[in-house]
């Protein structure tokens, strides 16, 4: 089949963007995806704010993020994060941003892409490091230095993130609109919640089904876990299905636990087999 994809490749490609060369990658499968947060200054200044794991996806969304990751080690965290600055630093970037990378079942990574603006995760990243992100990219954008240095920046404790989505994951994760008739958030120690959301919202089928992204920090990976658990029992939507019932089956599961989780875990065996 291989001749007729190219072609097919080749077609999509020069109609899409008037240019039909092809470039051909290494096939990766059971990999895991981590990132890299950079920030850049104009004078050059470049420093990595920690990187997050962002495994848990569903066609190639991300699901669940936490930072920092559970399942690399510490050498590979260092060399991720001299890699993006490095080559950031080099290619004279400018901006806040994130440098992708998938890593093998070996512990090799393989470089992605840049995603040269604000992240909807960037905010395990601000509970880290206790960095607000976009106010540091508005004063980048102004020709303002680095407000840190490396040696200021501390990463400290753990924390994960929701997408919290109006889609029924029992139901193969169908998309649910309607009027928000009960708009109840968590709230306590270590949450935070992002949201447009409020109560008699309509939920509209035009755009991205993101509701809410539940942020909860704990001193180690185990209370941020305990506090996200909480937190989503806590969070109370009528009007629409979300998907926070397939959140806590992987909260829950020993997969997650123990950090043995790929990019194509949901897609090949499903929420339910993820929770045993």
């Amino acid at each position: 089949e291989l001749q007729h994809l190219w072609d097919q490749a080749r077609n999509e490609a020069k109609a899409s963007f008037g240019d039909d060369g092809l470039y051909v990658e290494r096939c990766l499968e059971g990999v895991r995806h981590v990132e890299a947060q950079i920030a850049v200054d104009e004078y050059g200044s470049g420093i990595c704010l920690g990187e997050r794991e962002c495994s848990i996806q569903r066609r190639n969304q991300k699901f669940i993020e936490e930072a920092p990751s559970a399942s690399i080690s510490e050498q590979l965290r260092q060399d991720i994060a001299r890699m993006a600055v490095d080559a950031a630093v080099r290619a004279g970037y400018r901006n806040v941003g994130t440098f992708e990378f998938l890593v093998d079942r070996d512990g090799r990574c393989y470089f992605i892409e840049v995603n040269s603006r604000i992240q909807v995760e960037h905010t395990i990243t601000e509970a880290t490091t206790g960095i607000d992100l976009v106010k540091e990219q508005i004063a980048l954008a102004a020709g303002q230095p680095l407000s840190f240095s490396e040696e200021q920046i501390w990463v400290q404790g753990h924390a994960i993130e929701c997408r919290i989505n109006a889609e029924d994951s029992e139901r193969n994760f169908a998309p649910s609109t309607g009027v928000l008739t009960t708009w109840l958030p968590p709230s306590g120690p270590g949450i935070r919640v992002d949201s447009h959301c409020f109560q008699g919202y309509e939920v509209p089928p035009y755009y991205d089904s993101l509701l809410a992204k539940v942020i909860a920090w704990g001193r180690d990976r185990h209370e941020a876990v305990a506090r996200m658990q909480r937190a989503l029992d806590e969070f109370t939507v009528v009007g629409v299905t979300t998907n926070i019932p397939a959140h806590k089956k992987i909260l829950g599961s020993d997969l997650f636990r123990q950090g043995q989780v790929t990019t194509h875990l949901i897609d090949t065996v499903g929420v339910d087999a993820i929770a045993g």
